[in-house]
């Protein structure tokens, strides 16, 4: 009787280990898993930072060259261009545009006049153009800080870029108005409804 007892107890012990070994060895399972999963994620990122870099590098690198070029067409006798604030790291890196204007010992934007800044950023956003090609951009008064010899350099870069794409410009400038090909407004009579007014500059002239 004492051995069946034993029997018994060993019976139920072998059950009780095999039935919490079922739940072990399936999250032994899940966690192989979820390892495997990792390790193909973080090579997935590794993969794609490294793409990121690639890219990044070369797209710094044409907008860098262009901005160069084009600060110099701006500014005469001035140099400007693009510096990385931490080249070793591409990923976290930041951006900085210095400008030396011709006659200002001065590379800092904050210590140009608002022109000067207003100017400078605009060659940054034609470098960009230049780097990546549009057929067509859209600009919302971005010449409205510029004095008129600053203005006229402006246009100098419109008429240039116009050769290759279309430029939608919303000004209040007038020396911006006579560059364009064509004049669109909007117009409202009292009581009546808004109206579009597209006008050809080379006809009326």
């Amino acid at each position: 009787f004492f051995f069946q007892a034993e029997d018994g107890i060993r019976d139920k012990l072998v059950t009780g280990v095999q039935t919490c070994a079922l739940p072990i060895c399936f999250l032994e399972e899940q966690l192989d898993d979820v390892r495997n999963t990792r390790r193909d994620l973080m090579r997935v990122i590794k993969a794609v930072d490294l793409e990121i870099q690639t890219v990044f590098a070369a797209a710094f690198a044409d907008v860098s060259s262009h901005f160069t070029q084009l600060f110099t067409s701006l500014f005469p006798g001035g140099t400007g261009k693009l510096v990385l604030t931490n080249p070793d790291d591409l990923l976290n890196t930041g951006i900085e545009v210095e400008a030396k204007p011709s006659g200002k010992n001065v590379k800092k934007l904050s210590l140009l006049s608002g022109g000067e800044r207003s100017l400078t950023a605009l060659g940054f956003l034609f470098a960009v153009f230049r780097s990546r090609p549009s057929p067509f951009y859209v600009m919302d008064e971005v010449e409205a800080a510029l004095d008129e010899p600053n203005l006229y350099r402006f246009l100098a870069l419109i008429q240039e870029f116009r050769q290759d794409a279309q430029l939608l410009i919303v000004s209040h400038q007038k020396r911006t108005m006579e560059a364009g090909d064509s004049l669109l407004g909007v117009s409202m009579q009292p009581g009546g409804s808004s109206k579009v007014i597209v006008e050809k500059v080379s006809s009326s002239a």
